[in-house]
């Protein structure tokens, strides 16, 4: 990628005779935003946290804005924008003291910071809390506070590790609206989501891990057409389990079963549709197969405890 800002070549983590993430490739071009799915325990976290430098590689090498982490980990940090999972806002701190302490780690001089509060408070939509503290805040306000800090030192790259879980739709909703404004102003977004709709609204390209692997990278669109059959029913309600032993199971290239729902998987859902009328006590959905159906074919449907 000739224009890239952010690159990992080769890079491992092992703790001890476990590796967490295993021989990872990825760039980001600039104006980009690259998702990384994946199940807990896929190393999404872990490669977050070296690409931070708070973690060491095993093996590898990261190259961000002209510069090698770890080594350089202090210019790169000054050029960057962090959302992390956990809220670190300060609480005893309003919302406009929060963001001008932040600005003075990157040695800014606070008239430069508090020449900026006001349009960062007005970008996520907070500007008549400018006084009010993190503890009077709703869970999306304090999600788009942690947004604007990051913004304080005006970034060519944000780090946002799943920024938007615990919202609500609405919450959600603004904050990819918000995304979506500094992707359009030129940043560069690395996003670690679980939500597969957030990753096919945002995300340029993605890249799905499993066990600390890159198994599937490419464009959300390309990666459904080469992976998934293009329609997909859904069938659920008594009796809808008995349909994995009937002759319907002949009509679809896949189908599989989660909990008491039927998934038929084809290239031509009017057989499936009209073989099911037979049984009208049964509901169907039928719809277009989506990154959810990516996610579980390349990832499996077995819940995952562990978290890397």
């Amino acid at each position: 990628m000739s224009n890239s800002l952010f690159s990992v070549q080769h890079l491992s983590k092992c703790y001890g005779d476990a590796t967490v993430v295993n021989d990872l490739s990825f760039e980001i071009a600039a104006g980009e935003c690259l998702g990384v799915i994946g199940p807990n325990g896929a190393g999404k976290t872990t490669t977050i946290r070296m690409c931070l430098g708070q973690v060491m590689p095993t093996s590898g090498r990261i190259t961000a804005l002209g510069l090698q982490m770890p080594q350089d980990a202090l210019a790169i940090k000054a050029q960057l924008g962090v959302v992390s999972q956990m809220d670190t806002l300060d609480p005893d701190f309003t919302c406009s003291e929060n963001l001008l302490v932040y600005g003075r780690y990157f040695g800014m001089k606070d008239a430069q910071i508090r020449a900026r509060i006001p349009s960062l408070l007005e970008f996520a939509s907070l500007t008549n809390k400018a006084n009010a503290r993190p503890g009077e805040l709703s869970g999306g306000m304090k999600r788009r506070l942690s947004l604007a800090r990051a913004l304080v030192n005006d970034p060519k790259l944000l780090l946002l590790d799943e920024p938007t879980t615990g919202l609500d739709p609405q919450a959600r909703h603004l904050m990819w609206e918000r995304l979506q404004l500094l992707l359009q102003q030129g940043k560069s977004i690395l996003l670690t989501t679980h939500f597969m709709d957030e990753a096919e609204r945002l995300c340029s390209r993605l890249l799905v891990l499993d066990h600390g692997r890159k198994i599937a990278e490419g464009r959300p669109r390309d990666l459904i057409a080469e992976h998934l059959e293009p329609d997909v029913v859904e069938v659920y309600g008594t009796g809808a389990l008995a349909l994995v032993d009937s002759p319907l199971k002949a009509l679809a290239p896949r189908v599989e079963v989660s909990g008491e729902t039927v998934f038929f998987y084809t290239t031509d859902a009017k057989p499936v549709l009209q073989a099911l009328a037979a049984w009208p006590q049964l509901r169907t959905l039928h719809r277009p197969a989506n990154l959810e159906d990516l996610f579980l074919k390349l990832t499996g449907r077995q819940i995952r405890e562990d978290a890397v």
